[in-house]
């Protein structure tokens, strides 16, 4: 008769297409060489033993008696899945006799009820998780006897023996991890780990203890906060187990301490594999103590209590609250990283040294932090980053804020922005909307006044009156030639049609040149034009008289690089977060020139060179709106600058960043969008502008002159024409006068060259 020892299921599906079955027999007898080598070719596999379960009994893997199985499993392909799994599982199958199979030992018996236990709540409480068993031994009574009692409602069960886990080379140890937490199917994991073997041998417990927490951190169970997990071993060193460091962001964790007192003979009962009633000589019982971890219900740090002890012959067991512990942060400080960022985040530092301590002035991340705080009942404490940086990766690790994030050096930080790179070392939560990215250049100034008569026509439409007017002329010109030519008669000169033609259109016309009807009815028609361009002509110089014109400002990327001799930077602080790999990586060849030709100035030497003309300044526009506002606008809110309405968004959002794994990011998260959602993040941004604008005025001395040369604009309703205005008049005076005099030393000319002696 074949017992099994564990009964282990690794996935639901019924059918492998492919595995290998390693037979090794007994020491005295032969084994085939040659099939070694034929199963050596499976390099870097996890060396497995398995039993395949069905509903009847179970499956022998082998007729023959005194053998022992190892089956290696590399890669199921499952018909009914479309992926490939691949599994790590450990379970001992002997053969023994019906003897020794109804005479169970004390130990392993107790083991097996605890598993029985731990089996049935956790099909009470974790129905549809995935179900990860871990042990340091090839046998486990504890973890052999959970499947068996969750007949139903499990995702997968996995069991890893962590020793030869840790024997694989690096390569397979990462491509075993992959899959250690199942699938992206998989909604909720627990973990079991099994820490009773070799409960006497306190060295031995210590060794076990330590393999398996290494397991715990190199499989990252630190980032996945929500999963379960369930600790059966002894009454000694609870607390060292709970509170170790690999389960520092677990939410959920159990301690069933087993203890080992003399045996009683209990009642028979049906057994849970083969289905019917046996007579047990002797089990181990005493009960087991159920201890849970909490995270910060000691002072804001974690703790170890007691909740339940259960009575192992007992059916029914208090569960009600053993995964329904609410966070509560009872004081714990939170350490916060940050970078000034106004209206965002801006704060007063402490001392003078890199990294110090600040304290927040009024801001929008300081009054979501307080309210916060005061909310869930935490503190906190805000260190600068040292080189207010938000952080660069170089070969997946990360500088400034969010490389302390990524170091578990701080728990959140302020302002941040999400990117593909920072998703992969950090929890984003969305806070608000984005800046956009926007160009600042000098404010519109007035076209030049001497062309104000020029203005009112394109340059395109005065060229085109001027080849009219030629033409027109010549046109008359030749008409009334061929008509001389026909009828005979006087003839008209060609210096006639011309001062005509321009008499007209200046509405002062000369007598009419024309001797025919033709002629008449050519200049009746170019009278019809002359007056539609006059009136077209006086209505829009009036318009550019009332409202002066003025220049226009770049307002895209592509503005910019159409503007000859025209430069452009940004500042420092702002090529150490998301806008450098926003433009070092683009590949729009408009934005690889922004990024070549960029400059790199502070806030104040930036705008004196944009009032100088010819430069731009590239920042992010709620910021430099601010910035702008308290300190170069007049009281009227007149400013010299000009901040492009169209910009473009960098990142998607603004918000905090987390630290991987961090156990309170859903509370933040909730408190966070019912913030948002009742508009509080808006009203407020708005409001911290117009009051850091008030404070900034009252704290300093009135003065027109904002110290860049500005001189604010003087408010008048009515403006009078002056000199500066018709100007253009007096110049076209001068052009006129110009010509007449050059043609007159032509005539001169002609007429001493010409005339007789």
């Amino acid at each position: 008769m074949m017992k099994v020892d564990s009964h282990i299921f690794t996935t639901k599906t019924n059918r492998f297409d492919k595995y290998i079955v390693e037979r090794i027999v007994s020491s005295n007898i032969n084994r085939d060489p040659a099939h070694y080598d034929r199963s050596s070719q499976y390099e870097g596999s996890a060396e497995c033993y398995m039993t395949l379960g069905t509903t009847d009994g179970f499956k022998m893997l082998s007729p023959v008696s005194n053998n022992l199985l190892r089956v290696r499993v590399l890669r199921l392909n499952m018909t009914s899945l479309w992926h490939q799994v691949m599994v790590v599982v450990t379970v001992l199958v002997t053969t023994v006799s019906r003897t020794d199979q109804d005479i169970a030992r004390p130990r392993d018996q107790m083991g097996v009820e605890v598993g029985v236990l731990v089996g049935q709540v956790l099909q009470k409480h974790q129905v549809g998780c995935h179900t990860l068993l871990m042990t340091t031994t090839q046998h486990s009574p504890v973890l052999s006897s959970i499947p068996r009692s969750m007949s139903v409602g499990s995702e997968g069960i996995t069991v890893v023996k962590a020793g030869s886990l840790l024997s694989l080379d690096q390569l397979a140890q990462d491509h075993l991890l992959q899959g250690l937490w199942g699938d992206t199917r998989t909604t909720c994991h627990t973990l079991i780990l099994d820490l009773t073997i070799n409960n006497n041998n306190n060295n031995n417990n210590n060794n076990a203890t330590h393999l398996l927490f290494r397991i715990l951190e190199t499989s990252r169970l630190w980032q996945r906060p929500e999963t379960v997990v369930v600790v059966v071993g002894g009454r000694t060193g609870v607390k060292d187990v709970l509170l170790h460091h690999s389960l520092r962001n677990t939410v959920h964790a159990l301690y069933l301490a087993v203890h080992h007192l003399t045996r009683h003979n209990p009642p028979a009962r049906g057994d849970s594999r083969l289905r019917k009633p046996t007579q047990q000589q002797g089990v181990m019982s005493d009960g087991v103590r159920v201890y849970r971890r909490c995270l910060y219900c000691n002072s804001g740090r974690p703790d170890v209590h007691f909740l339940y002890l259960w009575n192992l012959t007992s059916l029914a067991h208090q569960t009600q609250d053993l995964f329904h512990e609410q966070l509560h942060f009872m004081g714990h400080k939170f350490r916060v990283v940050t970078v000034p960022f106004a209206p965002y985040m801006d704060f007063v530092r402490n001392t003078d040294e890199p990294g110090t301590i600040v304290t927040p002035t009024d801001s929008l991340d300081t009054r979501l932090i307080h309210t916060f705080s005061n909310s869930l009942n935490f503190t906190f404490e805000i260190r600068e980053e040292p080189n207010h940086s938000w952080g660069r990766e170089q070969d997946g690790v990360f500088s400034g804020m969010i490389g302390q994030l990524q170091r578990e050096e701080a728990d959140f930080s302020t302002v941040t922005g999400p990117s593909s790179e920072r998703l992969r070392a950090i929890q984003y939560l969305r806070g608000y909307p984005s800046d956009t990215f926007n160009i600042v250049s000098r404010k519109p100034s007035l076209l030049p006044k001497h062309l104000s008569l020029m203005r009112p026509f394109a340059g395109k439409l005065w060229l085109v009156l001027l080849v009219i007017v030629v033409a027109w002329a010549v046109i008359l010109w030749l008409l009334q030639k061929v008509w001389w030519w026909v009828a005979g008669g006087r003839g008209v000169g060609f210096n006639i049609t011309l001062q005509y033609t321009w008499g007209a259109l200046l509405e002062q016309p000369p007598s009419d040149p024309s001797i025919n009807t033709s002629g008449r009815m050519l200049v009746g028609w170019w009278l019809v034009f002359c007056l539609v361009i006059d009136t077209a002509y006086r209505s829009s110089l009036v318009a550019h008289m009332t409202v002066q014109g003025k220049t226009t400002p770049p307002e895209t990327f592509e503005d910019l690089v159409k503007l000859d001799g025209w430069t452009w930077g940004t500042e420092p602080w702002v090529l150490r977060g998301y806008p450098y790999e926003y433009f070092s990586t683009h590949t729009d060849p408009v934005m690889q020139q922004i990024y070549r030709q960029m400059e790199v100035l502070v806030a104040k030497e930036a705008l004196k060179k944009v009032l100088e003309g010819g430069f731009s300044l590239f920042d992010f526009k709620t910021y430099i709106k601010t910035f702008i506002a308290t300190r170069y606008s007049d009281a009227y809110g007149n400013t010299p600058f000009y901040i492009s309405k169209t910009g473009i968004s960098i990142v998607a959002a603004f918000g905090w960043s987390f630290r991987k794994g961090a156990p309170f990011y859903r509370k933040f998260r909730t408190t966070m969008s019912q913030m948002e959602a009742a508009g509080i993040t808006q009203y407020w941004i708005d409001d911290v502008i117009a009051k850091r604008v008030t404070t900034y005025r009252e704290a300093t001395a009135p003065d027109q002159d904002t110290g860049l040369g500005f001189a604010p604009e003087e408010d008048s309703s009515q403006v009078s024409l002056g000199l500066e205005h018709l100007q253009g008049a007096f110049y076209v005076l001068l052009f006129g006068s110009s010509i007449a005099l050059v043609t007159l030393v032509w005539e001169s000319l002609s007429h001493c060259l010409t005339s007789d002696p």
